[in-house]
């Protein structure tokens, strides 16, 4: 999940790139096939890895959130929705019994085996290859599973390819990105759906957060995004959540990794005895 921490300069103040459990990795994107068995794609050294990642894919924007701490992000997913609603609403809007579902910036691949579960076919994109390794790793052995690297501008799926694309937090699918918006409703069938979980900036503590550390005001901005999702037919629905940490040093550090240090240790302050928040979540739904 994502925060301004994660970016800077005039992204850091658009509220589609201020989004808890999203991320700046701007992925997307997968080879046609598929396949059954999972696997990821063979990523070299580190470095090199990256510099040829940022080649190919020069609209990917590195997350220090999850790229940078990984082993939190995994803290602040199992944290995240803990009652199931924003998942309820997801597959409300778009099912994927039965369907091929892409994942857009899977990162670590932490939802992958959960849509496994019902998808025929899951394949996870992802353009940072430190995160994609991890995701292979956690999908090894899963029938009907892949991770491959691509980004939300550059994904190598076939047109009408896919049943259901689902992006979290996603700054490649807000107003100015109109490039990777393209290109999803490219590999989708007709009919298909895409389906973009985003954060609710009218309601929750985690909205009250967002707004102490934005340099704009994040109401205003949402207001921008809701016209644009709007402007091109999609459907939005509200759905009010919660963060449910196990301890209060997990949740202070995943706060620490979402927001600017000031705007994080004031809202502990004010909060001494909490070990989660009130965490609100708007679903676009845009049909292709």
């Amino acid at each position: 999940m994502p925060v301004i921490a994660d970016k800077t300069g005039a992204e850091a103040s658009s509220p589609a790139a201020a989004m808890p459990g999203g991320r700046a990795t701007g992925g997307g994107g997968a080879t046609g096939g598929g396949g059954t068995g999972g696997g990821g794609d063979g990523d070299g050294g580190a470095g090199s890895a990256a510099a040829d990642a940022r080649s190919a894919f020069p609209d990917w924007r590195f997350a220090p959130n999850i790229g940078g701490h990984p082993d939190l992000y995994e803290i602040e997913n199992r944290a995240l929705d803990p009652g199931g609603h924003v998942l309820a609403a997801m597959r409300g809007l778009a099912p994927w019994d039965g369907r091929t579902l892409v994942d857009l910036g899977c990162g670590t691949g932490f939802w992958l085996p959960g849509y496994a579960r019902d998808a025929s076919r899951v394949i996870g994109i992802e353009p940072d290859p430190a995160l994609r390794r991890a995701a292979a790793r956690r999908i090894r052995g899963l029938p009907g599973v892949r991770v491959r690297p691509g980004s939300a501008e550059h994904l190598p799926l076939e047109d009408r390819s896919v049943d259901v694309a689902h992006a979290r937090f996603a700054y490649f699918l807000a107003p100015g990105a109109d490039a990777g918006l393209a290109e999803v409703l490219r590999v989708l069938k007709p009919g298909g759906s895409l389906v973009v979980v985003d954060n609710d900036h009218h309601w929750g503590q985690f909205a009250e957060i967002l707004a102490a550390a934005s340099s704009a005001p994040p109401a205003s901005n949402s207001s921008a995004i809701d016209a644009w999702w709007r402007d091109r037919g999609a459907t939005r629905r509200a759905v009010r959540s919660e963060w449910r940490f196990e301890t209060r040093a997990d949740l202070e550090a995943v706060l620490r990794i979402e927001f600017p240090a000031a705007a994080a240790d004031t809202w502990l302050a004010r909060n001494p005895a909490a070990t989660g928040l009130s965490y609100g979540y708007v679903l676009f739904c845009a049909v292709a």
